[in-house]
Protein backbone atom coordinates (compact mmCIF):
# COMPACT_ATOMS: atom_id res chain seq x y z
CA UNK A 1 0.00 0.00 0.00
CA UNK A 2 3.18 2.55 0.35
CA UNK A 3 3.91 1.82 -3.32
CA UNK A 4 -0.34 2.95 -3.81
CA UNK A 5 0.41 6.21 -1.59
CA UNK A 6 3.50 6.88 -3.36
CA UNK A 7 1.98 6.91 -6.94
CA UNK A 8 -1.03 8.87 -5.69
CA UNK A 9 0.85 11.37 -4.50
CA UNK A 10 2.89 11.44 -7.72
CA UNK A 11 0.03 11.72 -9.63
CA UNK A 12 -2.01 14.50 -7.60
CA UNK A 13 2.25 16.56 -8.03
CA UNK A 14 1.58 15.93 -11.94
CA UNK A 15 -1.46 17.19 -12.06
CA UNK A 16 -0.68 20.34 -10.46
CA UNK A 17 1.94 20.94 -12.58
CA UNK A 18 -0.59 20.45 -15.15
CA UNK A 19 -2.57 23.49 -14.18
CA UNK A 20 0.35 26.09 -13.86
CA UNK A 21 1.61 24.50 -17.54
CA UNK A 22 -1.58 24.96 -18.80
CA UNK A 23 -2.30 28.15 -17.35
CA UNK A 24 1.26 29.66 -18.14
CA UNK A 25 0.11 28.20 -22.05
CA UNK A 26 -3.11 30.55 -21.99
CA UNK A 27 -1.03 33.52 -21.20
CA UNK A 28 1.11 33.38 -23.37
CA UNK A 29 -1.15 32.36 -26.00
CA UNK A 30 -2.70 35.78 -24.82
CA UNK A 31 0.41 37.93 -24.98
CA UNK A 32 1.46 35.98 -28.61
CA UNK A 33 -1.78 37.62 -29.93
CA UNK A 34 -0.71 41.23 -28.67
CA UNK A 35 2.99 41.06 -29.77
CA UNK A 36 2.03 39.38 -33.44
CA UNK A 37 -0.20 42.67 -33.74
CA UNK A 38 2.65 44.70 -33.11
CA UNK A 39 4.63 43.04 -35.43
CA UNK A 40 2.39 42.90 -38.52
CA UNK A 41 1.53 46.91 -37.63
CA UNK A 42 5.53 47.52 -37.62
CA UNK A 43 7.07 45.74 -40.39
CA UNK A 44 5.51 48.19 -43.32
CA UNK A 45 6.81 51.36 -41.54
CA UNK A 46 10.33 49.59 -41.00
CA UNK A 47 10.46 48.07 -44.51
CA UNK A 48 9.66 51.81 -45.77
CA UNK A 49 12.20 53.68 -43.75
CA UNK A 50 14.63 51.05 -45.20
CA UNK A 51 13.95 51.42 -48.80
CA UNK A 52 14.06 55.29 -48.46
CA UNK A 53 17.26 55.37 -47.15
CA UNK A 54 18.92 53.45 -49.72
CA UNK A 55 17.48 55.15 -52.53
CA UNK A 56 18.79 58.26 -50.76
CA UNK A 57 22.34 56.83 -50.35
CA UNK A 58 22.44 54.88 -53.64
CA UNK A 59 21.48 58.14 -55.56
CA UNK A 60 23.11 60.27 -53.93
CA UNK A 61 26.75 59.10 -53.61
CA UNK A 62 28.51 62.77 -52.47
CA UNK A 63 26.15 62.47 -49.10
CA UNK A 64 28.48 61.59 -46.37
CA UNK A 65 27.85 60.94 -42.52
CA UNK A 66 29.80 58.64 -39.75
CA UNK A 67 27.44 55.81 -39.82
CA UNK A 68 27.56 55.11 -43.30
CA UNK A 69 31.74 54.97 -42.43
CA UNK A 70 33.50 52.05 -43.68
CA UNK A 71 36.98 51.67 -42.30
CA UNK A 72 39.02 48.34 -41.49
CA UNK A 73 37.76 46.38 -39.27
CA UNK A 74 39.76 45.74 -36.23
CA UNK A 75 36.75 45.13 -33.74
CA UNK A 76 33.05 43.88 -34.46
CA UNK A 77 29.95 44.50 -32.45
CA UNK A 78 26.90 41.63 -31.75
CA UNK A 79 23.60 42.79 -30.67
CA UNK A 80 22.14 39.81 -29.04
CA UNK A 81 18.28 40.07 -28.31
CA UNK A 82 17.33 37.08 -25.94
CA UNK A 83 14.45 36.84 -23.50
CA UNK A 84 14.70 38.14 -19.59
CA UNK A 85 12.82 34.74 -18.74
CA UNK A 86 13.10 30.76 -19.60
CA UNK A 87 10.83 28.24 -20.20
CA UNK A 88 10.32 29.32 -23.81
CA UNK A 89 11.58 26.10 -25.51
CA UNK A 90 15.05 26.43 -27.49
CA UNK A 91 14.36 30.29 -28.09
CA UNK A 92 17.45 31.28 -26.21
CA UNK A 93 19.54 28.23 -26.97
CA UNK A 94 19.23 28.98 -30.38
CA UNK A 95 20.12 32.38 -30.42
CA UNK A 96 22.92 31.64 -28.16
CA UNK A 97 24.50 28.80 -30.58
CA UNK A 98 24.27 31.26 -33.61
CA UNK A 99 26.28 33.70 -31.60
CA UNK A 100 28.85 31.05 -30.44
CA UNK A 101 29.04 30.14 -34.23
CA UNK A 102 30.06 33.48 -34.77
CA UNK A 103 32.23 34.10 -32.37
CA UNK A 104 34.14 31.13 -33.56
CA UNK A 105 34.36 32.47 -36.78
CA UNK A 106 35.88 35.76 -36.17
CA UNK A 107 38.68 34.42 -33.67
CA UNK A 108 40.81 36.31 -35.15
CA UNK A 109 39.29 39.52 -34.65
CA UNK A 110 38.02 40.99 -31.43
CA UNK A 111 34.09 40.92 -30.77
CA UNK A 112 32.36 42.74 -28.16
CA UNK A 113 28.59 41.82 -27.36
CA UNK A 114 25.87 44.31 -26.53
CA UNK A 115 23.24 41.91 -24.57
CA UNK A 116 19.50 42.81 -24.72
CA UNK A 117 17.85 40.59 -22.45
CA UNK A 118 19.01 38.16 -18.98
CA UNK A 119 19.24 35.02 -20.42
CA UNK A 120 22.16 36.52 -23.07
CA UNK A 121 23.83 38.68 -20.52
CA UNK A 122 23.66 35.52 -18.21
CA UNK A 123 25.52 33.26 -20.31
CA UNK A 124 28.12 35.40 -22.02
CA UNK A 125 28.87 37.03 -18.97
CA UNK A 126 30.40 34.14 -17.39
CA UNK A 127 34.14 34.56 -19.45
CA UNK A 128 32.07 33.27 -22.47
CA UNK A 129 32.85 36.76 -24.49
CA UNK A 130 33.49 40.41 -23.89
CA UNK A 131 29.81 42.24 -22.98
CA UNK A 132 29.96 45.78 -23.92
CA UNK A 133 27.32 46.52 -22.65
CA UNK A 134 23.97 44.94 -20.99
CA UNK A 135 20.69 46.05 -20.59
CA UNK A 136 17.61 43.74 -19.48
CA UNK A 137 14.16 44.40 -17.75
CA UNK A 138 12.67 44.56 -21.07
CA UNK A 139 9.13 43.44 -20.07
CA UNK A 140 6.00 41.63 -21.82
CA UNK A 141 5.90 45.37 -24.37
CA UNK A 142 9.02 46.64 -25.51
CA UNK A 143 8.51 50.52 -26.16
CA UNK A 144 10.31 52.76 -28.04
CA UNK A 145 12.66 54.13 -25.72
CA UNK A 146 14.20 50.71 -25.13
CA UNK A 147 15.36 50.52 -29.31
CA UNK A 148 16.24 54.40 -28.44
CA UNK A 149 18.23 53.67 -25.80
CA UNK A 150 20.27 50.68 -27.28
CA UNK A 151 20.86 52.83 -30.56
CA UNK A 152 21.81 55.69 -28.71
CA UNK A 153 24.54 52.97 -27.64
CA UNK A 154 25.62 51.47 -30.26
CA UNK A 155 25.89 54.64 -32.00
CA UNK A 156 28.07 56.55 -29.50
CA UNK A 157 30.55 52.80 -29.93
CA UNK A 158 30.28 52.79 -33.82
CA UNK A 159 31.36 56.48 -34.14
CA UNK A 160 34.02 56.70 -31.59
CA UNK A 161 35.68 53.96 -32.76
CA UNK A 162 34.89 51.51 -30.34
CA UNK A 163 33.23 49.51 -32.99
CA UNK A 164 33.88 49.27 -36.91
CA UNK A 165 30.91 46.97 -37.50
CA UNK A 166 27.66 46.18 -35.75
CA UNK A 167 24.97 43.10 -36.44
CA UNK A 168 22.02 42.25 -35.15
CA UNK A 169 21.26 38.42 -33.78
CA UNK A 170 17.46 38.28 -33.22
CA UNK A 171 14.73 35.85 -33.68
CA UNK A 172 12.61 36.56 -36.87
CA UNK A 173 8.75 35.40 -35.82
CA UNK A 174 7.45 33.79 -38.79
CA UNK A 175 4.66 31.68 -36.98
CA UNK A 176 3.50 29.93 -33.77
CA UNK A 177 5.49 26.91 -34.35
CA UNK A 178 8.66 28.55 -36.04
CA UNK A 179 11.20 31.06 -34.57
CA UNK A 180 14.25 31.46 -37.09
CA UNK A 181 17.50 33.17 -35.66
CA UNK A 182 18.76 35.43 -37.79
CA UNK A 183 21.88 38.24 -38.42
CA UNK A 184 21.24 41.63 -39.54
CA UNK A 185 24.55 43.92 -40.21
CA UNK A 186 23.20 47.23 -38.58
CA UNK A 187 26.27 49.09 -38.92
CA UNK A 188 28.27 51.04 -41.44
CA UNK A 189 24.70 51.29 -43.02
CA UNK A 190 25.06 50.03 -46.65
CA UNK A 191 22.88 49.99 -49.90
CA UNK A 192 20.69 47.59 -50.65
CA UNK A 193 22.30 47.34 -54.20
CA UNK A 194 18.34 47.01 -55.92
CA UNK A 195 17.59 50.01 -58.74
CA UNK A 196 15.64 52.49 -57.57
CA UNK A 197 12.02 51.96 -58.86
CA UNK A 198 11.68 56.19 -59.07
CA UNK A 199 13.36 59.65 -58.60
CA UNK A 200 13.10 61.19 -55.31
CA UNK A 201 13.32 64.76 -54.79
CA UNK A 202 14.45 65.52 -51.46
CA UNK A 203 13.33 68.63 -49.15
CA UNK A 204 15.92 69.48 -47.51
CA UNK A 205 18.99 68.95 -48.58
CA UNK A 206 19.80 65.06 -48.86
CA UNK A 207 22.88 66.10 -46.23
CA UNK A 208 20.05 67.14 -43.76
CA UNK A 209 18.02 63.99 -44.13
CA UNK A 210 21.02 61.60 -43.39
CA UNK A 211 21.53 63.82 -40.06
CA UNK A 212 17.66 62.81 -39.11
CA UNK A 213 17.28 59.77 -41.26
CA UNK A 214 20.07 57.51 -39.70
CA UNK A 215 19.24 57.35 -36.24
CA UNK A 216 15.93 56.97 -36.85
CA UNK A 217 16.24 53.94 -39.25
CA UNK A 218 18.86 52.21 -36.32
CA UNK A 219 16.49 52.88 -33.86
CA UNK A 220 13.42 51.24 -35.91
CA UNK A 221 15.43 48.38 -37.01
CA UNK A 222 16.59 47.63 -33.40
CA UNK A 223 12.38 48.19 -32.64
CA UNK A 224 11.37 46.15 -34.71
CA UNK A 225 13.91 42.95 -33.59
CA UNK A 226 12.20 43.84 -30.26
CA UNK A 227 8.86 43.09 -30.85
CA UNK A 228 10.17 40.36 -33.40
CA UNK A 229 11.79 38.46 -30.33
CA UNK A 230 9.16 39.11 -28.07
CA UNK A 231 6.86 37.26 -30.37
CA UNK A 232 8.71 34.74 -31.06
CA UNK A 233 9.21 34.07 -27.42
CA UNK A 234 5.59 33.86 -26.71
CA UNK A 235 5.04 31.55 -29.58
CA UNK A 236 8.06 29.70 -28.35
CA UNK A 237 6.64 29.60 -24.46
CA UNK A 238 3.72 28.76 -25.88
CA UNK A 239 4.37 26.12 -27.31
CA UNK A 240 6.83 24.76 -24.48
CA UNK A 241 3.78 24.90 -22.43
CA UNK A 242 1.63 22.88 -24.41
CA UNK A 243 4.18 19.95 -24.82
CA UNK A 244 4.68 20.31 -21.07
CA UNK A 245 0.95 19.86 -20.34
CA UNK A 246 0.58 16.64 -23.11
CA UNK A 247 3.38 15.27 -21.33
CA UNK A 248 2.17 15.79 -17.97
CA UNK A 249 -1.13 14.15 -19.43
CA UNK A 250 0.72 10.86 -20.42
CA UNK A 251 2.23 10.90 -17.06
CA UNK A 252 0.04 11.42 -15.10
CA UNK A 253 -1.76 8.07 -17.76
CA UNK A 254 0.86 5.70 -17.02
CA UNK A 255 1.37 6.39 -13.29
CA UNK A 256 -2.70 5.84 -12.96
CA UNK A 257 -1.70 2.38 -14.75
CA UNK A 258 1.17 1.72 -12.78
CA UNK A 259 -1.01 2.29 -9.29
CA UNK A 260 -3.88 0.04 -10.88
CA UNK A 261 -1.12 -2.98 -11.37
CA UNK A 262 0.12 -2.13 -7.75
CA UNK A 263 -3.73 -2.08 -6.08
CA UNK A 264 -4.39 -5.84 -8.50
CA UNK A 265 -1.07 -6.84 -7.16
CA UNK A 266 -2.38 -6.00 -3.70
CA UNK A 267 -5.39 -7.43 -3.75
CA UNK A 268 -3.97 -10.44 -5.59
CA UNK A 269 -1.66 -11.43 -2.83
CA UNK A 270 -4.46 -10.61 -0.21
CA UNK A 271 -6.54 -13.00 -1.74
CA UNK A 272 -3.32 -14.94 -1.79
CA UNK A 273 -2.67 -14.99 1.79
CA UNK A 274 -6.49 -15.71 2.33
CA UNK A 275 -6.91 -18.79 0.36
CA UNK A 276 -3.45 -19.92 1.71
CA UNK A 277 -4.63 -19.53 5.07
CA UNK A 278 -8.06 -21.60 4.91
CA UNK A 279 -5.97 -24.23 2.94
CA UNK A 280 -3.76 -24.59 5.59
CA UNK A 281 -6.59 -24.86 8.76
CA UNK A 282 -8.25 -27.81 6.45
Amino acid sequence: MAGIRDIRRRIRSVANMQQITKAMKMVAAAKLRKSQEKVVASRPYSKQIQDVLSRLVQVQTDVSHPLLEKRPVKKVGYILVTSDRGLCGGFNANLIRLTRSLLEENKGVNVGLVAVGRKGNDYFGKGRAEVIRSITGLGDNPDYGVARQVAQEVIKLYTSGELDEVYLVYSKFISVLTQEPSLQKLLPIESSGEKPAGLYTFEPEPQQMLERLLPKYIESQLFSALLESKAGEMGAKMTAMDSATENAKDMIAKLTLAMNRARQAAITKEISEIVGGAAALE
